[in-house]
């Protein structure tokens, strides 16, 4: 009796183990069908996937051209940007000494000023010129409004005549190298009378009325 029990089990093991390596051999071999459905493509869907490759790497290519392009553009019309902006303390420093010498008591008012300040104003014309014809150009300020874009406010004035805002001295010329920013100019801008210079005001009219 045991030996027939055994010789059942040893049966029922055999026919177990062939049932799962059936069912993994049937697993292995959806498996390999799903991938070759997968991987079998149409000639036309082969086609449209070349195209479609072959679209995409124009796409770049046209891509690294432009940026090229615009590389090529801003190092010709930007490599001397720093250049330019140190050049501008050329006409700083014509501007310094200029003030300079009008502001010399011992100079006023004779010729050899005179003659020195038509100079530097020659000199002062040419440099300008210069910067011009290379696409930088000073920025207009007085009587605009500030545009921190271009102007950078140092301090305020008091003038009732102008809005608030409006600039009434430049400091500093700015200036421009084609569209871009190469200095901002240093102004003064307007703004209203304070309500304590207004009172102090009334004040001393209604001191000389009585």
């Amino acid at each position: 009796m045991e030996k027939e029990q055994n010789n059942n089990n040893e049966e029922h093991n055999s026919e177990t183990k062939q049932s799962s390596q059936d069912e993994s051999l049937t697993k292995e071999s959806g498996q390999d069908e799903n991938k070759e459905k997968i991987i079998e493509l149409t000639p036309e869907e082969k086609i449209c996937e070349l195209e479609d490759k072959l679209t995409r790497t124009f796409a770049e290519m046209e891509n690294q051209r432009r940026r090229f392009e615009k590389e090529k553009e801003d190092a010709f019309d930007y490599g001397g940007f720093a250049f330019a902006r140190e050049a501008l303390n050329l006409i700083d420093n014509l501007e310094r000494s200029k003030l300079s010498l009008e502001n010399d008591e011992s100079l006023k008012n004779t010729e050899a000023l005179k003659k020195t300040i038509e100079h530097f104003n020659i000199i002062n014309k040419d440099l300008i010129s210069i910067f011009e014809k290379n696409n930088i150009r000073p920025i207009n300020a007085i009587n605009k409004k500030l545009d921190p874009n271009f102007h950078q406010a140092m301090i305020e004035i008091e003038d009732d005549q102008k809005e608030p805002g409006i600039i009434i001295q430049e400091i500093q010329k700015g200036f421009l190298m084609r569209d871009r920013l190469l200095r901002p100019s240093l102004v003064g801008v307007s703004k209203k009378t304070s309500e304590k210079g207004e009172k102090s005001q009334e004040n001393q009219e209604k001191s000389q009325k009585k």
